[in-house]
């Protein structure tokens, strides 16, 4: 599957690498809305033992990917920050990944290289067919990312963003791209982003977890 080919520019936004999660920032949050049909989603299942107002973010080295279709490399590294300052660089996990100019083909590639470089068995590939996904689905994407976080892992998805459904500032037709979860916050049930693409300058940010759960069908995640 083709996957995004805008071209995006090559600047470094470096923040801090800490392998611990942190509480997120209730004060200076801003949740970005989701169209109307995902509001109306119910919510996923809670995960056992999770506090009511559970929260957490790691700390990650951000990159903007260098190329536009190496979504996947740069989603990958940062994923790979949350767990060690040893990263590689986008250049290096392009290769690894089998990244082409029409982007990084399968979620799956993603996983076998985020176990294979963190010398780990943690990360799984989870697929999520279903257009709109199950309520199995959502709730399963809602634990694996609460256990990941928890954990100190990030999760890397595969999404497909149709013009009706967009993150902050993509462009007005549908996106074929990665991007990583670095937190949640099951006050409000939303999760942190860090989009490697920067569309309108958007690196950081937070979506409803509705919104999340929307966009990855029929692609899928590592966690």
């Amino acid at each position: 599957m083709r996957k995004i080919r805008v071209a995006v520019v090559a600047v470094f936004a470096v923040a801090g690498l800490v392998t611990a999660p942190a509480f997120a920032s209730a004060d200076t949050k801003h949740v970005v809305p989701a169209p109307a049909f995902v509001r109306a989603l119910p919510a996923p299942a809670k995960v056992e033992g999770q506090g009511i107002h559970a929260d957490a973010v790691l700390n990650i080295q951000y990159q903007v990917q260098n190329t536009g279709y190496w979504c996947g490399p740069a989603a990958t590294r940062i994923a790979i920050s949350a767990r060690t300052g040893n990263v590689p660089s986008q250049a290096t996990l392009a290769s690894q990944l089998g990244t082409t100019t029409n982007g990084t083909d399968y979620i799956g590639q993603v996983t076998g290289v985020l176990n294979g470089d963190l010398g780990s068995s943690w990360y799984e590939t989870k697929n999520m067919p279903s257009d709109p996904p199950t309520q199995a689905q959502r709730d399963l994407l809602w634990r694996d990312i609460v256990l990941d976080v928890n954990n100190g892992y990030a999760v890397v998805a595969n999404i497909v963003a149709p013009a009706d459904n967009h993150p902050p500032g993509y462009p007005n037709y549908t996106i074929y791209h990665y991007f990583t979860v670095i937190g949640y916050d099951s006050s409000d049930m939303t999760v942190k982003i860090a989009d490697p693409a920067s569309f309108g300058g958007n690196q950081i940010y937070w979506l409803t977890f509705n919104q999340l759960s929307t966009l990855i069908p029929p692609k899928g995640y590592s966690a």
